[in-house]
């Protein structure tokens, strides 16, 4: 009887569908194409369109607001939008310790409203699930000086002048790995590795921007429509689809009046896909070489689509004052005195530790190829993730695709029918809600997934697809219909045409919603003023 497997879950931070190598892109990412040539890719595989709902679906295997984190990490008083995780779930981590699984993490948690380290921890690592921990609290840092830096409940300083965040989220985890290797007691363990990279800021290792020099001077639009090729040779896509258009607020890249500093912003976020990987790399090795290699489940995949946001410059940029007034996104000072400069301008080359920029709307535009729109949507540019599976002691399929379409909640199911546990009904005396994940075993051998209808919401925008139809529709928009199997780049609007079937998965939709505690956005919206104007001092 073989062992209970290892678990490896990698998850990363604002990547688009098509950003690493072995799902078309320009980034060199030879650990994840390697992972893909010996495992399985998914092709429809979605995440929950933005970071901390994502991340709440991944650890409880329930949709984000039946976790209480229906939005961000913010208190908004009523049940969904609690703002971290809701006492009446079980994590993944929880699931797999009571299984007798060792469990370890490192990188980005964001999946609570408590910072302060002599506050509330009820909702922190350590306290849902995980035997070690080392990583942020909160969602973006800072590469170089980054804030609610935490071990195990202790808050801890960046050490030394070379720190970068992404290096010392593979370094820890290597240590856990090689830690568990050298226990006497025999347990499998789980891992999540958490990287922020890429989110913004645009930090980045020199050597690792150099590498990308001049590789993206062709621009945008050329790009965009080398990678879809890419993606039909190598059998991503069918062939039939077509690049959706440029986004409309984009100029041609052939008028850009910037494009060296156009194209570096693109090359330093190449570089951190790219040092992740190398990351990664180090973390198979020490697998491999403590043995353990052979019988690891890794997967791999993104919490969102390519992130379209552009930071402001000067003083009165939103994302200065974010800073200014959370430091824990970052600093206004880099380690040695010098004032950080904020902003997407091209006085400001991003890369080095005195500058916090974004890559912006275009390269999301590319970085989720051939679909549109961006993080926040759930429009396929927004959802879509690559999903890598490799298990060499129990897949059998290697370099294969798969098509079936799956989403978060079902990466937990996936993890605990592989390890032989049972989902609890109750835990610590709690009841708490059945999981909604469906488990992904069977498409391992291709055959087909037991899911049957998908459904997502972020702040109003919201979808639901079953079979071949998906309805979607952006914030107080209406209703659209779209064929998956003929246009899943979203660009024939088949509602008119079908109002029955409109009809059909919305009446699903709302079914889930009122089922799960979605509230509508503009109840919402207007609970969030009356609170904000009663915490507002009286003049």
């Amino acid at each position: 009887m073989r062992a209970k497997p290892n678990i490896l879950l990698i998850l990363n931070d604002d990547m688009g569908f098509s950003d690493i190598g072995c799902y078309g892109g320009e980034v060199q990412t030879p650990n994840l194409d390697a992972l893909a040539a010996g495992g399985l890719r998914y092709t429809q595989f979605y995440n929950t369109a933005r970071c901390c709902p994502s991340r709440a679906s991944l650890l409880t295997g329930l949709y984000p607001h039946q976790a209480d984190v229906g939005d961000m990490v913010s208190d908004d008083g009523i049940d969904g939008y609690r703002g971290e995780l809701s006492p009446h779930t079980v994590t993944i981590a929880e699931a797999l310790r009571r299984g007798g699984y060792a469990t370890v993490m490192s990188g980005k948690w964001h999946v609570t409203r408590n910072l302060a380290t002599d506050g509330p921890k009820h909702s922190w690592p350590n306290q849902r699930g995980f035997d070690d921990f080392y990583g942020i609290l909160t969602g973006a840092a800072n590469y170089y000086q980054p804030r609610t830096l935490i071990r195990n409940n202790a808050p801890v300083e960046p050490g030394g002048d070379d720190y970068f965040l992404t290096d010392a989220i593979s370094t820890e985890a290597v240590r856990q790995i090689r830690a568990h290797a050298a226990r006497p007691e025999r347990t499998p363990f789980f891992q999540y590795v958490a990287y922020t990279a890429p989110h913004w800021p645009l930090h980045a290792h020199a050597e690792d921007i150099a590498r990308y020099r001049g590789r993206f001077d062709a621009g945008w639009d050329r790009l965009r429509e080398e990678r879809m090729a890419r993606m039909v040779d190598g059998g991503l896509l069918c062939g039939h689809e077509r690049l959706s258009g440029r986004d409309p607020r984009i100029g041609p890249w052939d008028r850009q009046e910037h494009k060296d500093w156009e194209a570096r912003r693109m090359e330093v976020y190449a570089a951190q896909i790219d040092r992740m990987d190398q990351g990664i790399g180090r973390i198979v090795a020490a697998l491999k070489a403590t043995g353990a290699f052979e019988n690891t489940v890794i997967l791999f995949l993104s919490d969102n689509g390519g992130c379209a946001e552009e930071l402001g410059p000067g003083p009165d940029s939103w994302v200065r004052k974010l800073v200014t007034h959370h430091p824990y996104v970052g600093t206004l000072h880099t380690r040695d005195g010098r004032a950080v400069r904020f902003g997407n301008t091209p006085d400001i080359v991003p890369g080095p530790e005195d500058t916090y920029a974004s890559y912006g709307l275009p390269w999301a535009n590319v970085s989720n190829t051939p679909f549109r729109l961006y993080k926040c949507w759930i429009h396929e540019g927004g959802i879509s993730t690559p999903f890598i599976v490799h298990w060499p002691a129990g897949l059998p399929a290697q370099g294969e695709w798969r098509h079936q379409p799956a989403q978060l909640p079902d990466v937990m199911a996936t993890v605990l029918d592989i390890a032989g546990l049972d989902y609890p009904e109750r835990f610590e005396g709690k009841p708490i809600p059945p999981m909604e994940g469906f488990s992904l075993v069977p498409t391992f051998a291709n055959r087909p997934h037991t899911r049957d209808v998908l459904y997502w919401e972020h702040e109003g925008n919201r979808g639901v697809r079953q079979g071949r139809w998906k309805l979607v529709a952006q914030r107080g928009a209406a209703w659209e219909l779209y064929d998956m199997d003929a246009d899943r780049i979203e660009t024939n609007d088949l509602a008119r045409q079908y109002p029955e079937q409109v009809e059909e998965l919305a009446a699903r939709y709302r079914a889930w919603a009122a089922r799960c505690q979605v509230a509508d956005v503009g109840a919402l919206r207007a609970l969030r003023e009356a609170r904000r104007r009663a915490r507002r001092p009286l003049r």
